[in-house]
């Protein structure tokens, strides 16, 4: 089942395959995709960064696999849309629900370790991690339901996630649409690759701080 998902997800950035969806209704493909991982918890692993990039590549007119009609505004308006809304799904699914998912037990796509990161990453951070969160994965899954936990002023909230929202998409769609017509494009497996090592670099310098400073404590006592 894992194996057969880490394909599918590999396979989803695939110019051919991508241009294929794209050009059979895939962009509803991936404005589901964009709401799920912004607005429903389990949707945490799905691509973000990554599948935005390679969206912008194949809206550009010059790639060699541009998919005829694909408009990059197109794709601007219904992610932007669908990232929103999703966060303020998530927003409500924390402000009404909070507590009992706080309780539930550890599952196959539930870890409470990944709530409690989002939990000190908003704590650290305040209203700025609304949009910091939109540049890291996982962390863009759960910032939005830790502040409906929060009970964050939602007139605050949908400002701030206005803004978040409308940066992610935008920054990163143009910066697929303008390596669309370099060389770049025809190696998008590493430019992926690239954009995936980034973009969870702010997760791993942060675990590794924790990591250090829990050595530092043991060593001291």
């Amino acid at each position: 089942m894992l194996h057969q998902l880490l394909d599918w997800l590999k396979s989803l950035h695939h110019p051919e395959t991508f241009s294929q969806w794209l050009g059979t209704g895939g962009v509803f493909l991936i404005t589901a995709i964009i709401f799920a991982e912004t607005g429903l918890l389990f949707g945490f692993f799905l691509p973000g960064d990554s599948l935005l990039i390679t969206s912008g590549v194949l809206a550009n007119p010059t790639n060699p696999h541009y998919v005829m009609g694909l408009s990059i505004w197109t794709l601007q308006i219904c992610l932007t849309v669908a990232a929103i809304v999703g966060d303020q799904v998530g927003y409500f699914l924390g402000f009404k629900t909070g507590d009992l998912v706080y309780h539930r037990p550890d599952g196959v796509f539930f870890k409470k370790k990944h709530l409690e990161r989002a939990h000190d990453f908003y704590v650290k951070y305040g209203v700025a991690a609304i949009i910091a969160c939109r540049f890291v994965p996982i962390l863009r899954t759960f910032v939005p339901f830790i502040a409906g936990v929060a009970k964050m002023p939602y007139k605050k909230y949908i400002a701030w996630d206005c803004l978040g929202g409308t940066l992610w998409i935008t920054s990163m769609i143009w910066i697929g649409y303008f390596l669309g017509q370099t060389e770049l494009a025809n190696r998008l497996d590493k430019v992926v690759v690239i954009v995936v090592c980034v973009s969870v670099l702010p997760m791993v310098a942060g675990g590794l701080r924790t990591w250090f400073k829990s050595r530092l404590t043991k060593g001291s006592i």
